[in-house]
């Protein structure tokens, strides 16, 4: 049924938790699939850049975030890749989304930012509202 799972990250609580809920759904599928996207947007690159300086570095720490995700699905024993995208994270998510055909969109309902949230939606409304899929979002 879900053999082409996405999962939504931004190494927030709640996109950690979307990595147990990914695991179980793969785990009852043969041969499915976990893409997890990391959407880097204007804002957070601009802190990153500021913060650290060195591309290397803002790399490397970039996909720490991501860590205890590819740890959880790694425990699990679940295949999965690591997508990076720049733009804003919900028309970016929906895009590739929709573009490599998932089974299902799995997001937190909130995200590192919340003043963002709070000003322009939640990026996990925007999502279920544009994908051409099922959207599960985790609390």
């Amino acid at each position: 049924m879900f053999q082409k799972i996405l999962i939504a990250a931004d190494g927030s609580a709640h996109s950690i938790r979307t990595a147990e809920k990914a695991a179980e759904l793969a785990r009852l599928q043969q041969d499915a699939k976990v893409s997890v996207i990391y959407v880097i947007d204007g804002e957070t690159s601009k802190h990153d850049v500021l913060a650290e300086g060195n591309q290397a570095t803002i790399d490397r720490k970039r996909l720490e975030r991501l860590k205890p995700i590819e740890t959880h699905l790694e425990e699990k024993g679940v295949a999965y890749e690591i997508v990076v995208k720049r733009g804003e994270p919900g028309p970016s998510i929906v895009k590739y989304a929709n573009g490599e055909k998932f089974d299902i969109v799995i997001i937190g309902s909130r995200g590192l930012n919340t003043l963002q949230e709070m000003v322009l939606g939640s990026v996990s409304h925007k999502v279920a509202k544009r994908a051409n899929c099922p959207v599960m979002i985790v609390k």
